[in-house]
């Protein structure tokens, strides 16, 4: 026969327990509790982005460290000068009208991606038409590897001119994220297209011009 003492005991074992975590998202490293808007560092061997708690993330804040992870900073950064040739943004096979850029460390050159229905898709970037556009825009080189990117928009028909900025990697991904949610046909449809002007206009009013008189005084990261 069950004894009658069994389930106070258990009400007491429940009582003792500590309280459930509270719901919401949680550091990737620590596990502790994280704002929605929190930081993120980069894992430099698969480029994944990890949520992190304050804590952890200044524990990768050191771009000369070899370490694994790496923190993404938080820089804006635009280039009034930005010169894309005729011809360049085709020769980059970029098959949509936005990419964005970065060095990897790992695998000592640089990576493009462009999204689409599918997310980000890496590109089969053609280095020397790569290393082109680089020349003819010494400044890009200021971007760190790995962590930060450049986001360029081409040429189009309401932009005869193509547009560059330097953002946080992490920024990127989420952008990419938004537009494949709204991905309509081969181009992306209207609602993509709104969602990139949303987003740009949002990047240029956080960007710090970097003008061509500042140029040979700036030193970084993507050759």
């Amino acid at each position: 026969m069950e004894s009658p003492g069994l389930p106070v005991a258990l009400l007491r074992r429940i009582a003792a327990a500590p309280p459930a975590a509270p719901a919401g998202e949680r550091c990737e490293m620590c596990g502790e509790p994280i704002a929605s808007e929190h930081q993120h560092v980069v894992d430099l061997e698969s480029h994944a982005m990890m949520c992190t708690c304050r804590p952890c993330y200044l524990l990768f804040t050191d771009s000369n460290a070899h370490l694994r992870y790496r923190s993404v900073p938080d820089r804006y950064l635009s280039f009034p000068d930005f010169e894309l040739g005729p011809g360049q943004w085709d020769e980059l096979e970029i098959p949509v009208g936005l990419a964005f850029f970065f060095r990897s460390s790992r695998m000592e050159r640089t990576v493009a991606f462009y999204p689409g229905p599918a997310g980000a898709t890496e590109s089969e970037l053609p280095l020397d038409a790569w290393d082109a556009v680089m020349a003819r825009n010494p400044a890009l080189s200021i971007a760190a590897p790995d962590t930060e990117a450049l986001l360029i928009r081409g040429p189009g028909q309401e932009r005869p001119q193509a547009d560059c900025h330097l953002v946080p990697v992490d920024a990127c991904y989420e952008l990419v994220g938004h537009l494949r949610r709204l991905w309509r046909g081969f181009d992306g449809g209207q609602e993509a297209r709104d969602q990139l002007t949303s987003f740009f206009a949002k990047i240029s009013s956080r960007s710090t011009p970097v003008h061509e008189t500042t140029r040979q005084s700036t030193s970084g990261g993507l050759p």
